[in-house]
């Protein structure tokens, strides 16, 4: 496949890269990062291996033209570039895969180039940019993807093959948007709360920052490890099932206790929330938080710590209130 990366940060370069090893022909759309991919190629240091790949490299999308396959892996603020980035990528065969957290980047994409273009995709791995083109990857991780609005194609399966072909543990889902409930379970509290560590507790319980700025995050393990900051994880994660639940979606009472699980062995994680918050960039808040809030207004499921937790984040959002990390 000719395959066309917008969104070559961690997760962009991760996934790209596999499939440039793959022998697939891969463009990298890039900006600051152009001269030294282009120069060095992008190295992944894996627990699965290390490995090196050279893809192909452009500043404009209108230089690699229309591909098989466009891999989405912008930051949600970044959407307000889909119409100019993406057109010169499309054509009448194009499948689009958004691998983006949170809720309504499908929606977004299919007003701009059909529905039935638009694929969506969940990542369940540790990934982190160490450097312009250097990720770090830790851990066992898997992919699941699927059709926007739709049950999965012929083409979903294809997909789904290359990124096995290439060294992925890829499932295809029946219903994405269940699916994508199923990640925000894990994705509010350990995003939201790792941010939300830069604030006393009681500040995140009020919504409410006031002078409690302490200036610190907190890494899975750290709110793991103490009492008061678990029961809020688990607390945001029954409200999360919950709201799933109430729009329809079976989204199991047991997923909470198999995320804590799961998180326990990552050790000290750093969620790209956390990470965004300490660059001192904008944080995928509507994404992530704003957008599964309205959604739990409009079936009127109590979410408290939710709602708290957002108020939270938009202010710290707003401050970039942090100095220091622990």
């Amino acid at each position: 496949m000719k395959i066309g990366i917008v969104g070559c940060g961690a997760l962009g370069s991760y996934y790209g890269a596999k499939l440039c090893r793959d022998g697939n022909e891969t463009h990298f759309l890039l900006r600051s990062d152009y001269d030294i991919v282009r120069r060095n190629g992008v190295r992944i240091l894996s627990d699965e291996g290390n490995f090196h790949v050279n893809p192909k490299c452009a500043r404009g999308p209108h230089e690699i033209g229309i591909c098989d396959l466009i891999l989405i892996a912008l930051k949600t603020t970044a959407n307000h570039q889909f119409s100019k980035l993406i057109p010169p990528l499309v054509g009448e065969k194009t499948a689009i895969l958004t691998l983006q957290n949170g809720l309504g980047n499908e929606a977004q994409l299919a007003k701009l180039f059909g529905a039935e273009k638009i694929l969506g995709g969940l990542c369940f791995i540790c990934l982190n940019r160490i450097e312009p083109g250097v990720v770090r990857q830790t851990g066992a991780g898997k992919m699941v993807m699927g059709e926007f609005q739709r049950w999965p194609e012929p083409r979903t399966h294809d997909i789904a093959a290359a990124f096995r072909h290439a060294g992925t543990v890829c499932k295809v889902a029946d219903d994405l948007e269940r699916a994508h409930w199923e990640k925000l379970v894990w994705n509010i509290p350990f995003n939201g709360l790792g941010v939300a560590g830069a604030v006393e507790i009681d500040s995140v319980l009020n919504g409410k920052i006031g002078s409690s700025v302490v200036g610190a995050c907190l890494a899975t393990d750290a709110l793991l490890s103490d009492a008061r900051w678990e029961k809020l994880v688990r607390e945001l994660m029954a409200e999360i099932i919950a709201t799933a639940q109430a729009l329809g979606l079976k989204v199991k009472n047991d997923r909470a206790e198999k995320e804590i699980s799961r998180t326990r062995k990552l050790g000290s994680y750093k969620a790209s929330t956390l990470i965004d918050f300490e660059r001192r960039q904008p944080l995928e808040l509507d994404a992530l938080f704003l957008e599964p809030l309205r959604q739990a207004k409009i079936c009127k499921v109590p979410t408290p710590r939710l709602s708290a937790l957002c108020k939270i984040l938009q202010e710290l959002d707003s401050a970039g209130e942090i100095k220091t990390h622990r």
